[in-house]
């Protein structure tokens, strides 16, 4: 895919070790990238068990498949599709029945009912900044807050906002993982990002 970033220097140097068969190397990476794969995993599958599993797969597909790895993306892109793929193996697994690239029903909700028939913001939220962000972080209970709220959005959405806005991830990489469109991540971060956002003023608020 055009955009996508190429693996970088660090990455390259970081699997030519891996290559090698250096432990410390593998042991480096594991400490880089589990938790965030941990809390990927767990907006992709409804238990706990399951993510760490899912996890503990994508280790082991990563291994397999480190050889075959053509660097065409970074290192930490290519551990997340891997992740997404053992995802849906298990959602397969446990007989779940609602695809990834289906928008949850929840569209009635007056938190994101802000989309003209255009798919055009009605209602802008308050501008998203990373200083903003920031700011809200800084702060115990808003923090604790944000996490509770983020454990009830529908699967899609706290799936996009955990890639998007914590993992870092591009918009590109994540429409690839979830195999949704641009328009349908773009739709799903907003809503994710709204309902967050209602959470948190509601909290400051109070």
């Amino acid at each position: 895919m055009s955009g996508t970033p190429h693996a970088n220097e660090n990455d390259a140097a970081l699997i030519e070790r891996l290559l090698a068969k250096d432990e410390a190397a593998f042991i480096e990476l594991v400490e880089r990238h589990h938790t965030g794969l941990l809390r990927a995993a767990l907006t992709m599958v409804r238990s706990q068990a399951s993510a760490e599993e899912v996890v503990q797969e994508t280790w082991r597909a990563f291994l397999e498949a480190l050889s075959s790895f053509e660097r065409r993306a970074s290192l930490k892109t290519f551990l997340f599709r891997i992740l997404a793929n053992q995802a849906r193996t298990r959602a397969v697994r446990d007989q779940r029945t609602s695809p990834m690239s289906e928008l949850e029903g929840d569209d009635e909700s007056p938190l994101v009912d802000r989309f003209g028939t255009a798919g055009n913001w009605l209602a802008p939220p308050t501008a998203w900044s990373a200083e903003t962000a920031d700011a809200i972080l800084a702060r115990k209970q808003a923090m604790e807050a944000l996490q509770q709220a983020m454990t009830q959005l529908p699967e899609r959405q706290r799936a996009v906002v955990q890639l998007r806005d914590i993992d870092g991830l591009s918009a590109e990489e994540v429409c690839e993982l979830l195999d949704v469109s641009e328009v349908h991540q773009r739709v799903l971060l907003h809503r994710a990002r709204t309902k967050l956002r209602a959470v948190l003023e509601q909290h400051f608020r109070g």
